[in-house]
């Protein structure tokens, strides 16, 4: 699969900015942890990119993203790029297979809550996020509140990494696309 096609299905199931936009994010930390790890970049790309595609039609933990999976295998994605999508909502209870399904799960939250602490920032800088700027908003149960901390600190657990260092990666890997997601960086 290639990323045209991805983004395809994204535009076709996503109508709001906001849900792009998040793709856009998530995409770019998980290219940015492939680089790292020396893996597929466009794969892990993907992933990011799509694994909210259906939030929109299904925004339910009943649905959300067990049905898009259905989606997506209608579609010839591969296995492996499905099995990672699940593997970024915690309540399904999988198994990870590969440091990708650990990556998406590390990314997807993280990747969300960097950009709302940047966006209360006056300068809207990624330059100006310092970990423990984050780490206080964290405390903040009003603040992003459908941000759910645990899996905040269980993603860079579940990852192999310290927190702190996965904030700091996440802020750096957002920079390219930063324009994109109304941030400077």
């Amino acid at each position: 699969m290639h990323r045209d096609a991805a983004w395809q299905i994204l535009q076709e199931y996503a109508q709001e900015e906001r849900t792009r936009k998040h793709g856009i994010a998530v995409e770019a930390v998980m290219q940015a942890y492939a680089r790292l790890f020396h893996e597929d970049e466009e794969k892990w790309g993907i992933v990011g990119l799509l694994h909210d595609f259906d939030w929109e039609i299904h925004p339910t933990e009943d649905l959300h993203p067990m049905e898009g999976s259905k989606l997506l295998a209608a579609r010839g994605v591969p296995e492996d790029i499905r099995y990672a999508i699940l593997c970024h909502a915690p309540f399904l209870g999988l198994e990870y297979r590969s440091r990708m399904d650990r990556a998406i799960y590390a990314c997807d939250e993280l990747s969300g809550f960097v950009i709302a602490c940047t966006l209360v920032r006056p300068d809207r800088s990624l330059s100006s996020i310092e970990p423990a700027s984050v780490r206080k908003k964290m405390k903040d149960k009003a603040f992003a509140r459908s941000v759910r901390r645990e899996d905040l600190l269980n993603g860079a657990r579940d990852l192999g990494v310290e927190l702190d260092e996965h904030i700091r990666f996440v802020a750096e890997a957002l920079k390219p696309v930063a324009a994109q997601l109304g941030v400077n960086p």
